[in-house]
């Protein structure tokens, strides 16, 4: 067998055994529905909702877009920084409330990281780390972190495959902020390379590199 065809039928094989596999990678939510954020010493609404729904009033319902939560954007300073003056800020404030959230997906994907960046005042204005997230039902406890600074709080290992994801969080304090809600996984059926797909690749290249040697 010719060097050529020796690699023509590695190359088949491995394609064969990754077949319809995709690597994890951000999704993409298509819009989410909530209920706006509240006002306190500044305001803390979701100033860049692009969906209906009034991004002025305290606790008004907002539907059909999305804005502050999936823009990409990472607080890494407290509420009292970052918000101050009045005007438009990273974070999302609710008061006295367990938010839920209604996030949208377009298509189903496999969700296997959900990635929610908070911010941690120890309690300062009523601002702490939230007691926990709910995510499909399923409740995940949240250790209150050393310090005072924004943390990011991942919950991995989930393989959700879905087209729409309730999210409810549940406050410690008087206040919860959300400066950004980030999702991880694959698009379709969820399915990633396996290990032994992936070994297969590195012996057959490994193997024909040998044989080319062999051959000079």
């Amino acid at each position: 067998m010719t060097t050529k065809r020796l690699l023509s039928t590695l190359l088949a094989a491995v394609l064969v055994s990754l077949g319809g596999h995709a690597l994890a990678s951000p999704l993409v939510v298509s819009s989410y529905d909530m209920l706006n954020g509240y006002t306190g010493s500044y305001q803390y609404w979701d100033d860049s909702y692009s969906g209906s729904g009034s991004t002025t009033t305290n606790g008004a319902p907002l539907s059909g877009g999305k804005g502050d939560l999936t823009d990409g954007v990472v607080a890494t300073s407290n509420w009292f920084v970052t918000e101050a003056p009045a005007g438009p800020g990273p974070y999302v404030g609710w008061l006295n409330i367990n938010p839920l959230i209604h996030f949208h997906f377009g298509a189903p994907v496999t969700i296997n990281t959900i990635s929610f960046s908070f911010d941690d005042a120890d309690g300062a204005g009523g601002v702490s780390t939230p007691l926990s997230v709910v995510i499909g039902g399923i409740t995940y406890g949240m250790a209150d972190p050393a310090g005072s600074a924004p943390f990011q709080f991942d919950v991995s290992g989930l393989s959700l495959t879905v087209s729409d994801l309730d999210i409810t969080i549940n406050r410690r304090n008087a206040w919860v902020f959300v400066s950004e809600i980030a999702f991880d996984g694959v698009t379709g059926d969820g399915s990633v390379p396996e290990p032994g797909s992936l070994a297969l690749l590195g012996l057959g290249l490994a193997g024909l590199a040998l044989l080319k040697r062999k051959q000079r």
